[in-house]
């Protein structure tokens, strides 16, 4: 349970708020490669409103979304060479978000500038940086630089705080019932296969570490050991905002929760196929393909994966009501993610770098973030083929392929 003090402090990520501070120390995706060419591109992020750009010389830019002269929108800007010009009466912003040029004005006014973040674009998505300089490294994750894999990028939008989902990644148990015994009663239900094995083994050891890009959770499985990867290697939340999951199967995926504001949240399905027969793909280009939560009529799609945890924190509330919760021996691992942020909240007002900020050239050529090999639930072939049916990646323009690829 947390106060409600403890709560506005963990869940609030304005400009100014301590947790919305935390999240400026990080690059965080804001757009898509696919999605970003001549036209810009609106975004809310951490309750601030930009544009996003792609300059003509291929840059990519991140600017306030309104226009210093008469707040027009600068969605309706125009691509130049080193910045954007806007459309409405010509003035002219570099990537730094300087006005280099007034066209109707015989005087330049002077020092006239609009807040401009620092963008980077790496694995098909367009990052930012909203903190104070000097910037770090935008870390070079595993599934965002390996070579030759099939990538697609799945996005939901989710009316809820950001801090519900990144809860529910140290939350183990809830596979079993939540992916287990809701998703098979609600497949049945509906006429479709069940996949039975998420509560066919039930947890019997859960276990919490950090590490140096966040916290490792750990399990054992009914009839299993702390031989097994599960509990050597274990599971990775990535600080503060990723989750990976997959491991040894061919399928590995980031789910990055980025707060759009205090109520709404992007979740990132960022997934990485290297199929057994070694195929690779054919373009460069990662699509994008939407995530739908709700069928027409407007019900919760339980069955799937995805869908289930998403309706499960969608009906917390938007901000869930923390001092009302009653968290059990189970919940260690929320116990931790609350501490370990409340830590990292501490540094940044100390003038440190909180955990997993990458500045060191070396370390960021590949980062690669340990995971378990062997499934938790399943034989890998089964595992696989579960996910391509039952998670987000059901809705990729890649599904049908990866199917017959995996199979």
């Amino acid at each position: 349970m947390l106060t409600q003090e403890e709560n506005e402090v963990l869940t609030r990520v304005g400009p100014g708020t301590p947790m919305g501070e935390l999240f400026r120390r990080y690059w965080l995706p804001i757009a898509f490669s696919a999605d970003l060419h001549d036209e810009p591109l609106a975004r809310r992020i951490l309750c601030e409103d930009l544009v996003v750009y792609r300059t003509k010389d291929g840059k990519v830019g991140v600017i306030d979304e309104r226009c210093a002269h008469r707040r027009t929108s600068m969605t309706l800007g125009l691509s130049e060479e080193g910045g954007i010009r806007c459309g409405y009466h010509g003035w002219r912003y570099d990537l730094e978000g300087r006005c280099i040029e007034q066209p109707a004005e015989k005087k330049l006014h002077e020092g006239l500038q609009l807040k401009a973040y620092p963008a980077e674009e790496l694995g098909g998505m367009i990052f930012v940086y909203m903190g104070p300089k000097p910037a770090p490294l935008l870390p070079r994750y595993d599934l965002f630089t390996m070579d030759h894999a099939f990538r697609d990028i799945g996005v939901a939008i989710m009316e809820f705080n950001w801090l519900q989902a990144m809860e529910n990644s140290v939350d183990p148990i809830h596979a079993e019932w939540l992916h287990g015994r809701l998703q098979d009663e609600v497949r049945a239900r509906e006429g479709k296969s069940t996949l039975g094995h998420y509560h066919h083994r039930t947890h019997v050891k859960v276990g919490f570490d950090l590490f140096k890009y966040g916290i490792v959770k750990r399990r054992v499985l009914e009839g299993g050991s702390e031989d097994e990867d599960g509990w050597k290697v274990g599971h990775p939340l990535i600080f503060p905002n990723m989750l990976k999951m997959g491991g040894g199967t061919g399928f590995s995926q980031f789910q990055i929760r980025v707060p759009i504001d205090d109520t709404r949240t992007y979740n990132i399905f960022y997934t990485a196929y290297t199929p057994p027969n070694g195929e690779r793909p054919e373009s460069a280009e990662v699509p994008v393909y939407e995530v739908p939560l709700k069928d027409a009529r407007g019900k919760w799609l339980l069955d799937f994966i995805d869908g289930q945890d998403i309706a499960a924190w969608a009906e917390q509330g938007k901000i869930t009501d923390r001092t009302k919760e009653q968290l059990g021996a189970s919940d260690m691992g929320i116990v931790m993610l609350r501490r370990t942020y409340k830590e990292q909240l501490d540094a940044v007002k100390d003038g440190k770098d909180p955990l997993a900020v990458v500045r060191d050239a070396d370390e960021n050529r590949f980062i690669e973030i340990p995971i378990e090999k062997t499934p938790p639930f399943a034989d890998k072939r089964r595992f696989i083929m579960g996910l391509l049916e039952t998670q987000a990646v059901r809705y990729s323009p890649l599904n049908d392929r990866m199917k017959a690829l995996f199979s």
